[in-house]
């Protein structure tokens, strides 16, 4: 019973993957909203918070002040995302998470959910072009859990 019951735990664990959105295949809106979840799963706002602050992560701080995080030396470069939830949709926010070019063209902000389509990415420090389609920098609930972290800057 209890093998059963890891199998089962372990098929539920791989449909949640199996569900994840291809980078390639979001469905933007007009000014690049995304309606859908990303991984078919909610985000973790707790999670999404240790993604925004985290280096190897989407280390949002680097570029956006974000005064509900104990982070050190916060960015000035993007703007302040205190309050964004008063300003922007979950929708939306998935969709600037995602790929922040489809709603602000000029933007210097990394799409953190895209594979293809990118100028100039390399191979590590090879000093070659990276091979497309590359991973995307965040995985699709990852982009959740920033979008519900996101979500509680009211």
């Amino acid at each position: 019973m209890r093998l059963t019951a890891l199998g089962v735990a372990l098929l539920a664990a791989s449909a949640v993957h199996a569900q994840d959105v291809d980078p390639q295949e979001v469905a933007y809106g007009e000014y690049g909203s995304v309606e859908s979840s990303l991984s078919g799963a909610p985000g973790d706002a707790e999670a999404g918070a240790n993604v925004a602050s985290t280096r190897g992560l989407g280390n949002c701080v680097a570029c956006h002040q974000i005064s509900a995080l104990d982070a050190a030396f916060q960015g000035e470069i993007g703007p302040p995302l205190d309050g964004v939830a008063d300003r922007w949709g979950e929708a939306e926010l998935r969709g600037i998470v995602a790929n922040a070019k489809i709603t602000f063209p000029d933007t210097v902000m990394p799409a953190f959910y895209k594979s293809t389509g990118f100028i100039r990415p390399g191979d590590a420090f090879t000093g070659k072009a990276g091979t497309e389609p590359l991973p995307p920098l965040l995985t699709a609930q990852q982009v959740e859990d920033v979008v519900a972290f996101l979500m509680t800057l009211k």
